[in-house]
């Protein structure tokens, strides 16, 4: 082919992908549908150029559009990991964890089900052998869900049903293809029906394979990556590297899912990525995946489109009549898996409800696209298939997928506005009218101010006035007729506003690099819990998402175990200095949340709404600062060093931006500018790395710091030390429940406790203890003891403590105190414990 000429089509398939976009926002139609169509309409005309006599001007260009290297290896190896990789690149994973078991359900079990019912379905209908159905099933089972996807944002959707749909998309790709590859080595060693057992234990090999070269290869990339943080083009095109050597090496080298690599290395540079590079760094790394995965998605569209017209040249009657069965047996699965297993496990808990119409329109949006004709080409490739099933995978598989584009892709928005859903719930549209009404009285204030600088003329003026008066007036009428709306209600519109602009300052204080990178993620992760809290629940859901923010998760639990009975103190000490910055960064945000609530969100919800917003925001900084207190108070020296660094980084953003504007007023050149910025960029590299956090040492000053070991000698503490165990509880949870064995004594490292006895209560804060009472009298514990703020608790056994308490005379004035406050006998109380005066140094703790 002339490099001219194929040079020339390819450029006009660009001008192509460019006038799609446009025309599908015109004539309302997704914009897969739009390019499908167009590559058709290309490869039909191409094909009628060179076999009529019409003209033959026009024959070389249809034989360079012909002549293209469309394969299904340019699919797979070029086109498929990038649109995967930038898949991962942009998805909230922390946010999906959430979601987890819907997405599974439709990304692995949905794929599973269509696979076997479409196989099962065809193999009962043609002759064709069990194993050739399966692949068919496979084929077809994949979905690309970006039309559906891109009309549930046009219409507000709620995210979460977004997400659900973005998740399936990243992994039904991965779930579809190794199913594929599974039964295509079938169908190539010319086995009839499948060996199920081979496939189950191929199939784990798979996917775990794939999973470890992609995990492999990005720690490896994100390691370099790092080494070159100053040359940020360096680690663009390292990333771009990243997907295809993954692919490759897992295909290659073991056999293993390539696509499942490509997945395993974009999650693991999404997780890793922001907290080993610099922010503006990796948004201008997720911003040349964007375009490089537009660009990947259109041509693979276009591309695979042209060939429909000569994939469709040997269709016959009875071929119709297999399309029909896949289509039927295809949308089947999809609907029992959306109407037949997500509600039981919503019922059961285990996924959050997807209403009816969502799931109507899930179901008739399942488009199939390029993936799977990539797929069926890859089948009428391979000499080792047989004729026969060559044709057949190409005709059901292109019959299918023009099916889902061209019928339920051309009437999904009819559907989506037959269902309700392009329509504002009766809540939303009285809001938007108040707000309406709000905008154009301060447009209107704005308006005149400016008209009174530029002495506009007084007709002209007053002419615009009136007009804007009418309009201004028409608004409020309105608003005023939208006065039904319950005070409940505008509490929560209020919180989800609240949350929506504590998330907006996050990425504002992200991009002045107040908060590091390394939290930008989970502060945001936590802004839209409280988004999708107040949406789903209102007040309770944004105070549940609230506490959440603050309290101890299962991985830190997991790294205290890890510490206390391994020695391994790395990821505590990790997830303790992720902890104290988190917290830091929340009080940053929480504190200019006030001014919104005055300057906009009361306006529009009224007073009693802003004090009740006010109110709710002093409960969260409080639990903050709370939280943070007990982290200071635990770790004293280690929050002075995260504050100091806190104020070097915010001097840091002002003197840049200092130099910003002396570079804007030409006070200075482009040669003195540089200089200045490389300058500050070193300075700010060595700010941003977190101090180091020695667990050991913090915990042998904490120790000293309690007035009851202030008695003990350095090398007995340093032994009392590793001897305590550190407990982590928030709020409410029971630390110890009445008549339970007592085997442990309890100092209050920070926080607060209420202990339970007979009706009575006390309440015990930092430095004090319990526990001790129960061990001493030999008895079972008659006090229930809860955490009344999150704490932190040193626990030292039974046997430990009976050997500081004969060495410490601090230790047993502190028991008798406890003891006479509580109406026991304290001399009765050491009757049993033989102590009579402190013992000798030399006691071992």
């Amino acid at each position: 082919m002339d490099i001219v000429l194929a040079t020339t089509v390819i450029a006009s398939l660009f001008l192509v992908i460019g006038a799609a976009e446009p025309l599908a926002a015109r004539l309302k139609l997704p914009y897969s549908v739009i390019l499908a169509v167009l590559g058709v309409m290309i490869g039909a005309g191409a094909i009628f150029f060179l076999r009529t006599e019409l003209t033959d001007a026009l024959n070389p260009v249809a034989e360079a559009i012909l002549g293209l290297p469309i394969r299904s290896n340019v699919f797979l190896y070029v086109f498929l990991p990038t649109l995967l990789f930038q898949a991962t690149l942009g998805m909230n994973l922390r946010r999906m964890l959430d979601d987890w078991v819907p997405i599974l359900v439709l990304a692995v079990v949905a794929v599973v089900v269509a696979t076997f019912s479409v196989g099962y379905a065809l193999s009962w209908a043609s002759a064709l052998p069990l194993v050739a159905c399966l692949l068919i099933g496979a084929i077809v089972s994949t979905t690309d869900p970006s039309a559906v996807v891109t009309i549930f944002r046009s219409i507000s959707a709620p995210r979460r049903l977004a997400r659900i749909i973005e998740g399936e998309s990243l992994l039904n790709d991965a779930a579809a293809i190794a199913l594929f590859g599974l039964f295509m080595g079938f169908v190539m060693l010319g086995m009839p029906d499948p060996d199920l057992y081979e496939a189950l234990v191929r199939f784990p090999v798979l996917i775990a394979g794939g999973a470890a070269v992609g995990w492999l290869a990005a720690r490896l990339a994100i390691w370099v990556m790092a080494l070159f943080s100053r040359h940020e083009l360096a680690q663009i095109s390292i990333s771009v590297a990243l997907p295809y050597l993954a692919y490759i090496g897992a295909e290659q080298s073991i056999g293993a899912s390539g696509v499942i690599a490509v997945v395993a290395a974009g999650l693991t540079l999404n997780l890793t990525g922001p907290g080993r590079l610099p922010p503006q760094a990796w948004t201008n790394l997720r911003e040349i995946w964007d375009v490089l995965a537009h660009w990947a998605g259109a041509l693979i569209f276009v591309l695979a489109a042209l060939l429909i017209p000569r994939l469709l040249e040997e269709i016959r009657v009875e071929d119709f009549v297999l399309v029909g069965v896949v289509i039927l047996a295809a949308v089947a699965a999809r609907a029992v898996i959306l109407f037949g297993l997500l509600p039981l496990l919503t019922a059961l808990k285990l996924s959050p409800a997807v209403e009816r119409p969502y799931r109507v329109a899930i179901l008739w949006g399942g488009l199939r696209g390029a993936v799977t004709l990539a797929l069926a080409l890859a089948v009428t490739e391979s000499f080792r298939v047989p004729d026969g099933i060559q044709r057949v995978v190409g005709i059901l598989a292109t019959g299918f997928t023009l099916f889902t584009l061209m019928v339920q892709g051309t009437t999904l928005r009819w559907v989506i506005g037959r269902l309700g859903l392009d329509r504002l719930s009766p809540i939303d549209e009285a809001l938007s009218r108040q707000v309406v009404a709000v905008a154009l009285q301060t447009v209107r204030e704005d308006v005149a101010r400016t008209t009174e600088n530029y002495e506009l003329s007084r007709d002209i003026v007053r002419s615009e006035a009136k007009r804007f008066g009418e309009r201004l007036d028409q608004a409020v009428s309105l608003a005023e007729d939208s006065g039904d709306i319950l005070d409940r209600d505008r509490v929560t519109l209020g919180l989800i506003a609240l949350a929506g602009h504590e998330r907006d300052t996050i990425i504002s204080r992200v991009q002045e690099r107040t908060i590091s990178a390394r939290m930008a993620e989970q502060v945001l992760f936590d802004a839209d819990r409280l988004i999708e809290g107040a949406r789903s629940q209102g007040r309770n859901g944004y105070n549940r998402a609230a506490r959440r923010s603050v309290a101890y998760g299962r991985g830190f639990r997991i790294a205290v175990v890890l510490n206390g009975r391994l020695r391994l103190s790395g990821p505590l000490a990790r997830m303790t200095a992720d902890r104290f910055e988190l917290l830091l960064s929340q009080r940053l945000i929480l504190r200019d949340l006030g001014a919104f609530i005055d300057g906009r969100i009361r306006r529009i919800h009224g007073r009693r709404v802003a004090e009740l917003l006010h109110e709710l925001l002093s409960r969260r900084i409080e639990m903050v600062e709370t939280a943070l207190e007990g982290l200071r108070l635990q770790y004293p020296g280690y929050a002075e060093e995260l504050e100091r660094r806190f104020i070097r980084r915010t001097a840091l953003r002002l003197e840049e931006r200092e130099y910003i504007a002396i570079r804007e007023d030409g006070l200075i050149g482009a040669e003195v500018y540089t200089t200045l910025m490389q300058n500050l960029h070193a300075r700010r590299t060595a700010a941003e790395e977190r101090p180091h956090l020695d667990i050991a040492l913090q915990w042998t000053e904490l120790v000293r710091q309690f007035p009851l070991f202030a008695e003990l000698d350095d090398a007995v503490l340093k032994r009392l030390g590793r001897a305590l165990e550190t407990r982590y509880v928030n709020a409410g949870e029971v630390i110890i429940r009445k008549d339970s064995a007592a085997r442990s004594v309890f100092f209050i490292a920070s926080g607060a406790v209420e202990l339970e006895i007979a009706g009575q209560t006390w309440r015990l804060g930092r430095g004090e203890m319990f526990g001790q009472m129960a061990i001493l009298m030999k008895k079972a514990r008659r006090a229930e003891v809860r955490a009344i703020a999150p704490s932190t608790l040193l626990v030292l056994d039974e046997v430990r403590f009976r050997r500081l308490l004969e060495r410490s005379e601090a230790l047993q004035n502190a028991v008798r105190a406890s003891a006479d406050k509580r109406g026991v006998d304290s001399d009765n109380l050491f009757e049993d414990t033989n102590v009579e005066s402190p013992a000798d140094d030399r006691t071992s703790v």
